[in-house]
């Protein structure tokens, strides 16, 4: 994701920050190795530079929902059928944000639609003034 991108993204969470019935979180989707770190400040004899962070016992490790899931996810308080006596239920939200010109790809579109299918809302944002949830 790129910077613009980025802040798009906090631009929606600013705007449906303000909504009280939503409550939205961000989900990072990414791979790395974790494990025991060490920062190195100087040069040493295994060769790393100023900066460089050595990992042992290296283990992979991936973040977020699923491959696909959306940027920002969440609950939207929605008033039910008055045969089910009024109460609020929450709904899931998904949102995948993306640039004017950004391209989305098959995996986020299928999270979506099966997001949309099981009766939450998923959507795609280009712009946090024209959020349609």
């Amino acid at each position: 994701m790129n910077s613009q991108e980025t802040n798009l993204v906090r631009r929606v969470m600013l705007t449906l920050g303000k909504n009280p019935n939503i409550r939205i979180f961000r989900n990072n989707v990414g791979k790395a190795w974790i494990g025991t770190s060490k920062m190195f400040n100087k040069p040493t004899t295994v060769n790393v530079k100023s900066g460089d962070v050595l990992i042992q016992n290296a283990r992979f490790f991936e973040a977020g929902l699923c491959p696909g899931s959306s940027d920002l996810i969440g609950l939207q308080a929605v008033k039910i059928t008055p045969e089910m006596v009024g109460k609020e239920v929450a709904i899931f939200v998904a949102i995948e944000v993306k640039l004017p010109s950004g391209s989305i790809q098959g995996n986020q579109i299928n999270f979506l639609e099966m997001v949309n299918k099981l009766g939450g809302k998923g959507i795609i944002c280009r712009d946090e003034n024209n959020i349609k949830l």
